[in-house]
């Protein structure tokens, strides 16, 4: 890609954590980048950094579930940044509970956000990529897709995710486009840190205690898994497609 005509990328839920890292880095890179998350206004601190750097970003709001709404954030996107070629499937909520306490809204609400939404943008995007005949799709999944208690509802869709990615990458292949699944392990972010106040444990405990499960003794950063997507939608990524990379710091993290 050039200064003058930059590959545009799309990022969900950048408002903040690992979007917003994304969102970030993937501007630092070259990418003109739209900062897509379910209330506009909330994308404004992403955007004003990544142009306060020099960066050209779009902040635009979208419920990444409703096809209407993906559908139109994706044409305003090509319209007043450029044909998207890179999408990173991040927007995610929780509704974590255990099984005979979770209601079928926390099931559907999950569902339609990770799935539903992967799919819908996805489905928005490919036209825009195959015609570049080039492309990057990268699926934020989860160390939770190996199971994890509480959430019944947010494994299934994290582990959906990573069959979807595989998916993508036969179907989308032979265009010259991309698809790959990260699966962070504990990373600290807000919403850890609800987590954290949920099960009425403090934030700072709890990062020290999942720390000391971690092999490199840490917990994750937004920028340790932006690093990675970076990577993902490089140029020299080109031939690796359809895998999902745990970023838990560990391999049993």
């Amino acid at each position: 890609m050039s200064e003058a005509t930059p590959r545009v990328a799309i990022v969900t839920g950048a408002a903040r954590g690992i979007g917003a890292a994304t969102a970030k880095r993937l501007a630092a890179d070259g990418f003109a980048v739209a900062v897509v998350d379910l209330d506009e206004a909330a994308t404004k601190d992403t955007v004003q950094e990544i142009e306060g750097a020099g960066g050209r970003a779009l902040g635009v709001g979208a419920d990444v579930s409703d096809a209407e709404q993906v559908q139109a954030a994706v044409d305003r996107i090509a319209a007043e940044l450029g044909a998207p070629v890179v999408l990173v499937n991040n927007a995610g909520v929780t509704r974590d509970n255990m099984l005979f306490k979770m209601t079928e809204v926390d099931w559907d609400v999950v569902m339609n956000v990770h799935l539903r939404g992967s799919f819908l943008m996805t489905r928005a995007c490919q036209k825009h990529m195959v015609e570049a005949k080039w492309g990057r799709v990268v699926n934020l999944s989860s160390t939770s897709a190996l199971g994890n208690r509480g959430q019944a509802n947010y494994s299934a869709a994290k582990a959906g995710l990573q069959g979807f990615t595989k998916t993508l990458a036969i179907e989308l292949g032979k265009f010259g486009v991309t698809a790959n699944a990260i699966a962070p392990g504990f990373i600290q972010t807000e919403m850890t840190k609800a987590t954290a106040e949920r099960m009425g444990i403090p934030f700072e405990d709890f990062v020290k205690g999942a720390a000391s499960q971690i092999p490199v003794a840490r917990v994750g950063q937004p920028e340790d898994i932006a690093h990675l997507v970076s990577f993902f939608v490089s140029e020299g990524a080109g031939f690796v497609s359809g895998q999902v990379v745990y970023a838990a710091g560990g391999p049993r993290a």
